[in-house]
């Protein structure tokens, strides 16, 4: 009878301990064997995660010969968590993130922390976070070309003081608010001349582009349809905008900006339809993030020359910031070349002989 008292107690202890015991079991037999989880955000507010991140990240980890896990976590912030768990689980030695917000991004950085397990921030800070490293792109810069870009369409344009609209990313996205900043440090001083003026400040909650849609045709209608340009964060916003000047008539007159040189951003410009995109060499992003997350499965810890200021910490993250590139019509083939599109891609029937007049061969 004792025995089995004993058993049923025994039981009880490993079902209080079960997942402790489970991801104790998952640790591969040297737990020093680099492994790399990376968990994605979605694949609804940008191509680019599952088209260029993904393909890089893997072609460096396999270069490299380490074991690596990408998963997409499509936007759900539940699913997210999921993804950290279950990597922890299985023994990942490194755990790189790109946040859908702070809150979120944070509860799995200190969870990884609490097993010992270094993180790094892919391309978006994760505000009072703890990642050993942030990697991403100069995310003022990138909003600083999007507002120059705006200014020198609407200059070629002639346009005299322009109604402008700015269409922002989502309000829990670091990035975006730094975006913004960079945008606005150009416009602003157009704004309190009174060269230019503001008309719609709006922004898109999880970078949703049907949302993005919506609220800009909310703004063209509140302007009785005078907007003269609109400083879209991203492509996909853009060529939501873009979508709603259609149906009105207005796309090509009232230049787009946008950003990600996705291939609708690409061939919106060569349309006509939108004014510029910001390229971000991914591919640099993601081998510099990959070498930094092999180093440290490693046990090394690897210097670089740069810091963030994390707003709610106050700490400096260490950061490897790079540098983005302003594409108009002109430099289009600036993106194929670089192999981020292929010419296939970009220059179907429709597009064939805009991208002979830009060059692209």
């Amino acid at each position: 009878m004792r025995k089995g008292i004993l058993a049923v107690a025994m039981t009880g202890l490993m079902a209080v301990t079960g997942l402790a015991a489970c991801a104790e079991d998952a640790q591969p037999a040297d737990s020093k064997t680099p492994f790399v989880g990376v968990i994605l955000p979605d694949s609804k507010s940008s191509a680019r995660w599952e088209t260029a991140d993904r393909k890089y990240l893997e072609e460096a980890f396999k270069a490299a010969n380490v074991k690596y896990d990408i998963q997409n976590a499509q936007g759900d912030k539940t699913q997210f968590q999921s993804i950290a768990d279950q990597m922890i689980t299985k023994g990942v030695t490194v755990l790189v993130i790109v946040n859908l917000d702070s809150g979120t991004g944070k509860a799995v950085l200190d969870k990884a922390a609490a097993q010992g397990i270094p993180t790094i921030d892919y391309d978006r800070l994760t505000l009072g976070g703890n990642a050993k490293y942030y990697v991403s792109f100069d995310n003022v810069a990138v909003g600083r070309l999007q507002g120059e870009g705006l200014v020198k369409c609407l200059t070629e344009k002639g346009a005299k003081n322009p109604a402008i609209a700015q269409l922002n990313g989502s309000p829990t996205d670091n990035n975006a608010t730094l975006f913004k900043e960079g945008g606005v440090s150009v416009l602003k001083p157009k704004y309190d001349a009174k060269e230019y003026t503001l008309v719609d400040d709006q922004a898109v909650p999880d970078w949703d582009n049907a949302q993005g849609g919506v609220l800009f045709e909310q703004m063209l209608t509140k302007a009785n349809g005078k907007i003269d340009g609109v400083l879209a964060a991203n492509d996909g916003l853009g060529n939501a905008a873009i979508s709603i000047l259609k149906k009105n008539k207005l796309n090509g007159k009232v230049p787009v900006t946008g950003q990600d040189a996705t291939v609708q951003g690409l061939q919106n410009i060569l349309l006509g339809d939108q004014c510029m995109t910001v390229y971000k060499a991914v591919k640099k992003e993601a081998t510099a993030t990959a070498e930094l997350a092999i180093a440290l499965a490693k046990g090394e810890t690897k210097s670089v020359s740069q810091t963030t200021k994390d707003s709610e910490t106050g700490k400096d993250v260490p950061s490897v910031l790079l540098e983005p590139q302003a594409i108009y019509f002109a430099n289009v083939k600036d993106v194929v070349t670089d192999g981020y599109v292929t010419k296939a891609e970009l220059c179907t029937a429709d597009f064939a002989a805009k991208c002979t007049e830009a060059g692209i061969s």
